[in-house]
């Protein structure tokens, strides 16, 4: 008996696995630009992640093997001071990374909040949009100056200077969805049942939010990771000693005709990272938009 129920496990589980392989394949061959954008951001959170396991310092500096060409123990070369360029471009990706990933996650929760208020208080909307016209006139460049005049340098002053510019969009978007969500009739319905407003909001208002916000975010983390990288150029960023990708640039434009693998290593980077970021929206966009998704 028990080798009948074994033989039977068996041939499902062989039976199975080639089910999963074609969905699978049909998955990646509807969504390539979902995939592609996952696999790349995937590669770089797991070199972010083990950046301190990984050989290489990126913070030791040689004169004497300066702007060493790639090759032999330094795949992409040194810099002006003899650093690792390898090295400070994968630990520059922790730095891009956490920028993108806290501002997208602050940004989507307050802008959330303050956007369904707006959409679901009508007393409420009018002072909330208006706030958020007055924030969103704000450039981020110069609040990030401001702030760091103030303050001092730090990747947490840069996150809070992307941040407040970017949660009027999401304000604006997740108050647009509640506009034309709270007068469906399941809503109203809901609202003649004798529903409270809180739950109104969390039961039927709320997940209608949920794809939309699910692609913004994508869009601010690109957004954050360069305009992180510009603020760094510019020496409104994070500290000169931390290397991130906006840093090396900076540092290294002087030496564009004599090394350029020390500007093309973190600028191909940058550019990588955030081209994946955003085929990954397209594909999130693409795959929850039920229209799209018909079509597919």
């Amino acid at each position: 008996m028990t080798d009948a129920v074994s033989l039977a496990t068996g041939r499902a589980t062989a039976a199975a696995q080639p089910l999963l392989a074609s969905r699978l394949c049909r998955f990646v061959k509807r969504n390539p630009s979902l995939v592609a954008g996952a696999i790349v951001l995937v590669v770089f959170a797991a070199l972010a992640l083990a950046a301190p396991w990984l050989p290489g310092d990126p913070l030791t500096m040689a004169p004497s093997r300066r702007l060493l060409p790639p090759g032999g123990e330094f795949v992409f070369g040194t810099d002006a001071l003899g650093r690792d360029v390898l090295a400070r471009t994968i630990h520059g990706a922790r730095v891009s990374l956490t920028v993108g990933f806290l501002v997208a996650g602050f940004a989507i929760s307050i802008g959330l909040v303050v956007g369904l208020l707006a959409g679901s208080i009508r007393k409420a909307d009018a002072p909330l949009m208006r706030l958020m016209d007055t924030l969103m006139a704000i450039p981020a460049i110069l609040l990030a100056i401001a702030l760091i005049s103030l303050t001092r340098a730090s990747v947490m002053t840069v996150i809070i200077a992307i941040t407040i510019p970017e949660i009027p969009r999401v304000v604006r978007l997740v108050r647009s969805v509640v506009l034309s969500v709270r007068d469906l009739p399941y809503v109203e319905a809901a609202v003649a049942g004798g529903a409270r407003l809180p739950r109104i909001i969390l039961r039927h208002i709320l997940p209608s939010t949920v794809p939309p916000l699910i692609v913004q975010a994508t869009y601010i983390c690109a957004s954050a990771m360069l305009v992180e990288a510009t603020l760094s150029f510019l020496g409104a960023g994070s500290p000169p000693e931390i290397p991130s990708w906006g840093n090396m640039i900076a540092s290294s434009r002087l030496y564009i005709a004599l090394a350029p693998w020390t500007i093309f290593c973190p600028g191909a980077a940058l550019a990588l990272i955030v081209l994946a970021v955003n085929l990954l929206g397209d594909g999130l966009r693409d795959r929850l938009d039920p229209r799209l998704a018909r079509s597919m």
